[in-house]
């Protein structure tokens, strides 16, 4: 079998090729940005057959999918950072759109009939009330910032070619992931390097943080792309399924966990420039018809992930 991975250099990207490769049968494409280089998967490049150029050029996104014919395309190449989607939303709506649409209509256009996965977000459903916990796939749409949108719009044009041109398209929101290789404009991310750089002595013994009253569902990365298999696997083209833990856990709480793996003392500083005009207070998902479909349970317990960060 083959399978495309776009964003294979990125977080997710790398992860959910280390799972695909150990299954032992499945021959791994993926697409990267020239500029990125094989970040995450450079010590895979004997393993996998990587491309880079940019899914905005319709041209050498068909192309891509002519040359492989892929049985199964994970498509997670998006721009993913809130704070950037907020300082320039047409740098993250165009190409997180504008990507997805040139390999949803490649595929038409060539005749092809591989499972898609798009992955959507949790964030689509914004802000969030308490009444609305725990969030369903039914929870109304409240995007607060210009990522959520694009989100929203790659969700739907998965919906549109599935129902329009039979496209085994299946949708999945997933919830926070975290894990080793994230980048820091990522929270949890953020606190290893500060408290890393701390023990280090590469910067003051004080952590800069945002609010630390919300909660977020977090899931391990590596949980995340076994759900991501399991989706273009057992789940249902056309339907969509949220991905997370069904937890909620409070800022406060990671952070002093984290605190509490250093051998150096530290303190906290709340830093303004961190702190969002719109933090919904507690985010938790519903992800019953997902664990229905496939059986698929977190695994991997928050105090091994925050150990491994």
């Amino acid at each position: 079998m083959r399978a495309l991975i776009t964003g294979i250099t990125g977080f997710a990207g790398s992860y959910l090729t280390e799972y695909l490769l150990a299954q032992g049968d499945i021959d791994v494409y993926g697409l990267g940005l020239p500029q990125a280089g094989p970040g995450h998967v450079a010590h895979l490049l004997d393993r996998i057959h990587l491309f880079t150029g940019s899914l905005n050029d319709a041209d050498w996104a068909r192309q891509i999918l002519a040359d492989t014919r892929p049985d199964y395309i994970f498509h997670l190449a998006a721009q993913a950072s809130t704070p950037v989607a907020v300082a320039d939303p047409a740098g993250t709506l165009i190409p997180n759109i504008l990507g997805q649409l040139n390999i949803l209509q490649g595929c038409v256009t060539l005749g092809l009939d591989p499972v898609i996965l798009i992955v959507g977000s949790g964030d689509v459903y914004g802000l969030v009330r308490p009444e609305d916990l725990p969030l369903t796939e039914d929870t109304p749409f409240r995007p607060t910032n210009p990522y959520a949108v694009s989100k929203i719009a790659q969700d739907m044009m998965g919906l549109q070619y599935y129902l329009s041109h039979q496209l085994r398209c299946v949708r999945v929101r997933p919830f926070n992931h975290i894990g080793p290789r994230q980048g820091d404009a990522f929270v949890v991310a953020s606190f290893a390097r500060q408290i890393t750089e701390a023990e280090a002595g590469m910067r003051p013994p004080v952590l800069r943080v945002g609010n630390l009253d919300t909660a977020r569902d977090f899931t391990d990365v590596r949980d995340m792309v076994r759900a991501y298999w399991l989706a273009v696997t057992l789940g249902q083209p056309g339907n969509v399924y949220n991905i997370g833990s069904g937890r909620a856990y409070r800022i406060r709480d990671i952070l002093m966990q984290m605190v509490g793996m250093s051998a150096r003392p530290l303190t906290i500083a709340v830093d303004p420039a961190k702190l969002r005009k719109s933090d919904v207070s507690e985010v938790r998902s519903d992800c019953t018809r997902f664990r229905q479909a496939t059986g698929w349970q977190p695994a991997i317990p928050i105090e091994q992930t925050l150990r491994d960060i």
